[in-house]
């Protein structure tokens, strides 16, 4: 069995991977702007909006635009206030506030490309409908229909509503702006949660659900977590049977502080965790017995592999999600999508072009290895011959402007 655990010496360990891997940057090829090595990051402002500024304000003086992604992670610093949103909700008091705490590591999570909702990064005025899709899709909601659920046969819980209200007002409460659930009326022991891929990942700008239910052994016992993998097995941690591998859902060892604490851990945390410990920028070391070869020429070597396939699995992934989007989260689905198919097309190009997987950030080519190496040669046919699927998806769904990147099916 394969997983991960959450103690805080492994968070320490990748964090200063992180930093130690993300100390060097360099532009697309072409570009006139160059980069800021205090941030790692391009300024986006300049970088897309300077020469067009004015006639792009006259588009979006009159368009309500959401803010942007700046705290994926409530947890991750103290200083940072996330802006919050506080959809109806017939089971959640206005007074009710309880906050997510415990066993969460204050692990760094990569960015997160953007909310839901906001101007896509290449700087092109988004349709007003998909907008519109996008702004009314609350992060956190109360539905009906729970046929697809994966866990709609089981038999809820009789004694646990008090408990389950209470991870309903955590999460309506403190869900970052890249998580969304949704929560039913008649069934209060399932939910269903989709995170989005965070950009500097193999994962960016996908779309990746999971489904939740909270057994009759709830609180003393962990949810119980399936993750919509198609038959894609697109990390070591999350199974293509479904399996969620994570030490909070006692599914792998760890420590005591660990594991799922009955009356301290939260859904909440669950869900960070997935999002910033499994979907991760090198899940390769993921697998305990590659950890210890993080750093070394070797260890790096199959990272950059590892994500080269894990990058066309979720291609793959975003596929089969637009084909058939979980119910109740058709809009997000078609909004998402429609919102970032030129962010998701311009990377394949860059993929194409030999850029690296995770190299991509805000608009820019973030270095992530010091050899400076290309991907491989199979990686970039792989991604010119999938382009043409995954095109022809995003036509189906409204998204008319991934037909200008038909040219990469012939590419290579």
């Amino acid at each position: 069995m394969k997983g991960i655990s959450l103690g805080s010496s492994s968070a320490s360990k990748l964090d200063a991977k992180k930093v130690e891997s993300t100390n060097k940057g360099k532009e697309i090829p072409n570009s006139s702007k160059s980069f800021n090595p205090k941030s790692n990051y391009f300024d986006l402002d300049e970088y897309v909006f300077d020469d067009d500024y004015s006639k792009l304000q006259s588009f979006f003086d009159n368009v309500d635009l959401p803010t942007g992604v700046e705290a994926p992670i409530p947890w991750l610093q103290d200083s940072v206030q996330m802006k919050k949103t506080t959809p109806g909700n017939p089971f959640v008091t206005s007074n009710a506030v309880s906050e997510a705490s415990g066993s969460q590591s204050n692990r760094e999570t990569p960015s997160s490309s953007r909310l839901a909702g906001s101007s896509s990064r290449m700087a092109k005025p988004v349709n007003d409908e998909v907008m519109k899709m996008l702004q009314g899709f609350k992060k956190f909601d109360t539905v009906m229909d729970h046929s697809d659920h994966h866990y709609a046969s089981t038999q809820p819980p009789k004694r646990c509503a008090k408990k389950i209200q209470e991870e309903w007002r955590i999460l309506e409460k403190d869900l970052p702006d890249t998580i969304f659930v949704r929560v039913y009326e008649s069934r209060m022991d399932l939910l269903r949660a989709v995170i989005i891929g965070a950009e500097g990942t193999p994962y960016h700008d996908g779309l990746f659900f999971f489904d939740v239910c909270f057994p009759t052994s709830y609180p003393k016992k962990p949810p119980l977590v399936h993750y919509h993998s198609g038959g894609l097995r697109i990390n070591p941690n999350l199974y293509n049977c479904g399996k969620v591998c994570l030490s909070l859902l006692n599914t792998w060892t760890g420590g005591k502080q660990e594991k799922w604490v009955p009356g301290k851990s939260t859904m909440l945390q669950v869900l960070v965790s997935i999002q910033g410990l499994i979907l991760n920028m090198k899940p390769y070391f993921n697998e305990p017995g590659f950890a210890r070869s993080s750093g070394s020429v070797h260890g790096e070597q199959a990272s950059l592999r590892y994500n080269e396939n894990t990058l066309i699995l979720s291609l793959k992934t975003m596929v089969y999600t637009m084909k058939k989007p979980p119910k109740n989260f058709e809009d997000l689905v078609v909004g998402h999508f429609r919102n970032c198919v030129l962010d998701i097309l311009m990377a394949c190009k860059a993929y194409t072009e030999g850029v690296q997987v995770g190299c991509l950030v805000k608009g820019g080519v973030q270095d992530v290895d010091e050899d400076n190496s290309k991907c491989s040669q199979q990686f970039r046919n792989d991604v010119a011959s999938y382009s043409k699927t995954l095109i022809a998806e995003f036509v189906k769904i409204g998204a008319k402007e991934a037909e200008e990147f038909l040219h990469l099916s012939i590419k290579n």
